[in-house]
């Protein structure tokens, strides 16, 4: 065989190689791979090496309170800056700050604090980890990312989910999503979940039912947005659920969460340095942008 020959037989036997990839196009995810896909993501994304300061405006049955808020290696630190959008009397100020300085005074209590924070981070994601079978999803058309939804311009996959029969939850924790319908809004080209809207569906029972119970009809929706630098936080929460708690206690949560104005802030930010970081900015605030 000469060399001309070789060369061309080589080139057709790395055609032939080629060609089904480029016959065949990459083949789509289904929407529950999809949902496994972006779930590995987001707690991928959540253990990032990034703190931010951001504005919290939360409102009850009861009235509304904002607060700045700092995420510090230590823990979260909270200072409440406005009541029903009027700011603290002074009295309600120092009762504030001496609130959160017992977390900076205390390493019992601020260990306290962290080690709650971190449960409540593991029972989330053990929530996350189970989206993907805990659910059977339909795609549901698409809609588009705003400012405070996913990133401005991008399109946002919308599935629809309703209970897998085959799931069995591990354990309490993950029993709520048994009884749970709704919808995902999904960015595809980050793979990060914008928005996830839950509606019961019927009651559900926590902990084989000593625990407790959850009503029909409870509903929560939380959306996440690009806050910059393709780093994604929670924008907005809203949780409406009725139940009993240890078969006597009444249960009643119903709130509106919105987060703003995100900075961020150094990684090795400590608890102390993250309350002075707070007092400074809410005296700035009280003195160039009165709370009204």
């Amino acid at each position: 065989m000469t060399a001309c020959s070789r060369s061309v037989t080589r080139g057709i036997l790395l055609l032939l190689a080629v060609l089904p990839c480029l016959a065949s196009p990459e083949t789509p995810l289904s929407p529950n791979e999809l949902v496994r896909r972006t779930v590995q993501n987001e707690i991928k994304s959540s253990s990032g090496p990034s703190n931010y300061m951001f504005r919290d405006h939360k409102e009850t049955p009861g009235g509304s309170q904002t607060k700045l808020v700092v995420e510090t290696e230590d823990a979260t630190a909270g200072l409440l800056i406005a009541i029903n959008g009027k700011a603290l009397s002074p009295e309600q100020r120092e009762a504030e700050i001496a609130r959160i300085e017992r977390f900076v005074n205390s390493p019992e209590e601020l260990k306290k604090k962290k080690k709650q924070e971190k449960e409540e981070a593991e029972r989330v994601t053990r929530i996350m980890k189970a989206l993907p079978d805990a659910f059977l999803y339909q795609n549901d058309g698409t809609e588009t990312g705003t400012n405070s939804l996913g990133k401005a311009g991008d399109e946002l996959v919308r599935l629809k989910f309703r209970p897998n029969p085959d799931y069995t939850p591990p354990s309490h924790t993950e029993q709520v999503l048994t009884g749970m319908s709704g919808y995902l809004l999904i960015d595809t080209s980050r793979n990060r979940i914008a928005k996830i809207d839950g509606t019961l569906m019927k009651d559900v029972g926590f902990g084989w039912g000593i625990l407790g119970h959850l009503d029909k009809g409870g509903h929560f929706l939380v959306e996440q947005a690009d806050v910059g630098n393709d780093h994604w936080e929670i924008s907005h929460m809203e949780l409406a659920f009725t139940g009993k708690v240890l078969l006597f206690k009444n249960l009643n949560i119903k709130s509106t969460e919105t987060y703003s104005d995100f900075r961020q802030v150094p990684y090795n930010l400590t608890f102390a340095q993250g309350v002075d970081l707070l007092k400074k900015q809410e005296a700035e605030l009280a003195q160039n942008h009165p709370e009204k």
